[in-house]
């Protein structure tokens, strides 16, 4: 099973839970592809003319993923990106079924997260000026790459919950719709 959606909307903390959940593997698309290519995603990044060309790229890291024996049943969160271009080439050839998770900007801006070149996190306490900057961006993100969830099998929206919760109507979602294609 594949988690997308915007990024900060809690597909790592939520993909933990169910995978926890469906007792099955978790994996996060993002360190897979700092492993498969021994450099963080930002400097991988720059390597590239092009955000389509990283993503070809990159999508070779989800290939050697999906050659592994555990990820079978796993479930995998991918960027936000993950139903575009080279991720969306290697998902749709692969059983495993797709769900967006969508959430208020609101909800996302509260769970903005920072990262360095290295990906090691940073802290940071936002201005109110900062604030609407992110809250302008996510809802940019949201319509961005919105039309690219519809190629998901499921879009569950999460407001309000949390990670846990989150995780079970996942899973309710795709056990109340019986079409577990894994």
């Amino acid at each position: 099973m594949y988690l997308t959606g915007v990024s900060c909307v809690g597909k790592t903390a939520i993909g933990r839970e169910l995978a926890s959940l469906r007792s099955t593997p978790f994996f996060d698309l993002d360190a897979e592809v700092e492993s498969y290519f021994g450099v963080s995603i930002e400097r991988l990044q720059n390597r590239f003319l092009t955000v389509h060309s990283f993503r070809n790229e990159a999508a070779k890291a989800l290939s050697a993923l999906l050659s592994r024996p555990a990820s079978t049943s796993a479930v995998i969160a991918l960027p936000p990106s993950g139903l575009m271009g080279g991720y969306w080439r290697v998902v749709k050839l692969s059983p495993g079924m797709t769900v967006a998770l969508t959430d208020t900007p609101e909800n996302i801006l509260a769970r903005i997260a920072f990262y360095d070149v290295d990906s090691k996190p940073i802290e940071k306490e936002l201005t109110d000026e900062e604030k609407r900057w992110y809250l302008r961006d996510i809802k940019k993100d949201i319509t961005y790459f919105g039309k690219t969830y519809t190629r998901a099998d499921y879009r569950v929206y999460i407001a309000g919950l949390d990670a846990f919760a989150a995780a079970q109507k996942v899973q309710n979602v795709v056990l109340a719709a019986g079409e577990e294609r894994e």
